[in-house]
């Protein structure tokens, strides 16, 4: 371990400890790093959540309006873990509730102009974060990555049978993206 380093859970386990377990770790290790980055940003430049920002992202991606349920597959979590926070958006006037017009027990979740907003500032800074966080790879070493997680996806889902919170069914995954789709982006 460096000196002035934090330990962190790699440091849990020692250099003879499996592969497939240090690999864990290591994940764990990124996501934590990452994620704690993007929350405190999102705080100190936005006064909001990362939980919140992940429910805006959901609604924006799917371009339409989600059920409790679905959107609680694309965040995967439960739908009690949203309940509380959708409630606390449609009181900031972020989302609004309205029934399903072909299913009068659901009820979908609506971005407002209010909340579409809001993203619409925070996402591209999200996305900076992120490319910040991934600085220190060039651009073969992030579509390697890609490549990879989306193998070990493959092989967490088969291994797990799909049996476990709604993420287990999340929808397939995508190609990485071509070097040239990337530049007209950039």
């Amino acid at each position: 371990m460096t000196v002035g380093m934090r330990p962190d859970r790699e440091a849990a386990v020692g250099d003879g400890a499996r592969l497939p377990l240090r690999v864990w770790l290591r994940l764990l290790t990124c996501v934590s790093m990452i994620e704690g980055m993007v929350r405190v940003r999102l705080h100190a430049q936005f006064a909001t959540t990362l939980p919140l920002f992940d429910v805006l992202a959901a609604l924006d991606a799917a371009g339409t309006d989600l059920t409790m349920g679905e959107l609680s597959t694309r965040l995967m979590v439960t739908s009690g873990n949203v309940t509380g926070l959708i409630n606390a958006m449609e009181k900031d006037g972020l989302v609004v509730r309205r029934r399903h017009p072909g299913d009068r027990r659901s009820t979908l979740i609506c971005m407002t102009e209010a909340g579409r907003a809001l993203f619409a500032r925070m996402a591209p800074a999200h996305a900076r974060w992120i490319e910040r966080a991934m600085a220190g790879l060039d651009r073969k070493e992030v579509g390697l990555l890609w490549q990879v997680l989306g193998a070990l996806k493959v092989s967490a889902r088969a291994s797990t049978g799909d049996v476990g919170p709604p993420s287990a069914a999340v929808v397939s995954q995508p190609a990485a993206p071509s070097e040239a789709a990337e530049d007209a982006v950039e």
